[in-house]
C-alpha cells in the first residue's frame, strides 16, 4: 500500500558494506519497517477490552496512520532524490522508533493517535525511497541483470512485511507476556538493528552542488486520459478500503462476533489477507494491467461479500476464505491500477500521475474505515459491515463497467 517509483540513480558513493550486501540490508529494513506498522492490528481487540476503546476509536487510530502516510508522501516522500537514499531512510526509521516508544509506553488514546500518525509519516518517507534504493544497489551489484529481482524483493518487503508483521505480533501477544507491550518491544529492537545496518549501506544519490528550492510532490492527472485515470483511481480507492478493513477492525470480528478471542488467530486473519495480496501480485505480474484490474475487482467483490456473510452467520473458515479472496483481489487491483497509470502518463509527469493514484488509494484507506466506525455508533457491527461491503462492491461494479465500455 505505497508508492513504487524508481528515480534514476545518481553517482554512486561506496561506504561500509558492498552494494550486494547493502541490497539485502535495505530489503530487511524495508520489510521490518512495513511489518511494524501493522503490529497493532491483532492487538486492537485488546485495546478495546483492556483500555476501553470503541470501534470508532480503533478506526480513528487507523485513520491517523493513513493521514500520516498521505501527508508524508507528498511532503517528504520525494526528498531522497535530492538528499540521498540513506539520508532519508535512517531518519525515517528514527521516526518509527519514536512511534514504537510511544505505543510501548501507554495505551492512552491521544498518545496512540500520535504514535500511529508518526508511523504513517515514516512509511511515507520509506516506501518510494527504499524501492528506489533497492533498484539502484542491484544495478551496481549486478549490472548485467535486469530490474526483476529488485522489483520482486521490493514487492515482497512492502506487502509481505504487512503480512509478517500482523502474524508475528499476534503470536507474540498470544504466547509471550505483556501482550500490549512485548510486540512493540521486539520490533523496537529490530528497527534499531536495521537502522544501524542502513548506516553502513552505500549511498546511490549525490546531492546537487547547488541548493534546489523545496516544493511538495506535485499531483497531476494525464490530460489526454482523465476518464481512464479516474476509473483506475476509483479502483485503487476500493482496494485500499478493503485492505484497511482487514488491517483495522476485522480482528475484532473474529474476537467479538465469532467468539474466537485468540490474538494469534487475529494476526492470522491479516496475514492471510496481505499474504494473498502479495502472492497475487507476484503470480500475475505478467498479466496485462487491464486484466489485472478486472480480475482484481471480481476477486475483491466476491471475497468481501463472502467475509460479510461469514460475519452474519457467523462462520470463521468462510471468513478466512473471504479474506484471502478479498486480499488477492485488492493486491491485483492495485498493481493493475499502477500499471495502467504508467501506460497513460508521459515519463516526465509519471511521478505526478502516480502521486494522484496514491492519493486516491490513501483516501480509501481512511474515509471508508472512518465511515464504518461512525456507523457502529448507530447500528450493529453486522449492519455496518453490510453497508461497507455494499458500497465497495457497488464502486467496484462501476469501475468494471467503465473499463469494459472504454475497451470497446
Amino acid at each position: 500500500m505505497s508508492a513504487q517509483t524508481l528515480p534514476a540513480p545518481g553517482a554512486v558513493v561506496r561506504r561500509g558494506v558492498g552494494h550486494g550486501t547493502g541490497f539485502w540490508v535495505v530489503a530487511a529494513a524495508f520489510g521490518v519497517a512495513m511489518a511494524f506498522t501493522v503490529v497493532p492490528t491483532p492487538l486492537w481487540p485488546l485495546y478495546q477490552r483492556e483500555a476501553g476503546y470503541s470501534t470508532l476509536m480503533v478506526t480513528v487510530a487507523y485513520a491517523a496512520y493513513a493521514v500520516g502516510v498521505t501527508v508524508s508522501l507528498f511532503l517528504a516522500g520525494h526528498l531522497s532524490d535530492r538528499l540521498g537514499r540513506r539520508r532519508v531512510l535512517v531518519p525515517a526509521l528514527g521516526v518509527e522508533i519514536a512511534s514504537g516508544v510511544l505505543l510501548l509506553a501507554t495505551t492512552a488514546f491521544p498518545a496512540v493517535l500520535v504514535g500511529r500518525a508518526l508511523s504513517g509519516v515514516a512509511v511515507g518517507m520509506i516506501t518510494a525511497t527504499a524501492t528506489a534504493h533497492l533498484a539502484e544497489l542491484h544495478a551496481v551489484a549486478r549490472p548485467s541483470r535486469g530490474r526483476g529481482l529488485a522489483e520482486l524483493v521490493g514487492t515482497a518487503a512492502n506487502m509481505g512485511g504487512f503480512a509478517v508483521g500482523s502474524l508475528t505480533s499476534g503470536l507474540l501477544a498470544e504466547w509471550a507476556g505483556a501482550p500490549l507491550r512485548t510486540p512493540y518491544a521486539v520490533y523496537l529492537v529490530l528497527l534499531a538493528a536495521v537502522a544501524i545496518g542502513l548506516a553502513l549501506v552505500p549511498e546511490t544519490v549525490t546531492p546537487p552542488a547547488e541548493r534546489v528550492r523545496y516544493r511538495p510532490q506535485r499531483v497531476a492527472v494525464p490530460a489526454a486520459a482523465r476518464g481512464r485515470f479516474a476509473t483506475v483511481a476509483a479502483g485503487a480507492f476500493a482496494a485500499f478500503a478493503v485492505l484497511g478493513l482487514f488491517a483495522s477492525v476485522a480482528p475484532g470480528f473474529v474476537g467479538g462476533t465469532m467468539g474466537h478471542p485468540s490474538r494469534a488467530l487475529a494476526g492470522l486473519v491479516a496475514f492471510l489477507t496481505f499474504g494473498s495480496a502479495v502472492t497475487a501480485q507476484l503470480v500475475f505480474a505478467r498479466v496485462a494491467a487491464r486484466r489485472q484490474v478486472l480480475g482484481g475487482l471480481v476477486s475483491l467483490s466476491l471475497g468481501l461479500l463472502t467475509a460479510t456473510v461469514a460475519v452474519w452467520l457467523p462462520h470463521l473458515p468462510l471468513f478466512l476464505l473471504g479474506g484471502v479472496a478479498a486480499g488477492a483481489g485488492a493486491g491485483l487491483l492495485f498493481k493493475g491500477s499502477v500499471g495502467t497509470v504508467f501506460g497513460l502518463s508521459e515519463p516526465a509527469t509519471r511521478g505526478e500521475a502516480l502521486a494522484g493514484l496514491f492519493l486516491a488509494g490513501y483516501l480509501g484507506l481512511s474515509i471508508p474505515i472512518l465511515g464504518f466506525g461512525l456507523a457502529t455508533a448507530a447500528v450493529s457491527t453486522e449492519v455496518a459491515l453490510a453497508g461497507f461491503a455494499a458500497s465497495v462492491v457497488a464502486l467496484a461494479a462501476v469501475v468494471a463497467v467503465r473499463l469494459v465500455r472504454e475497451a470497446r
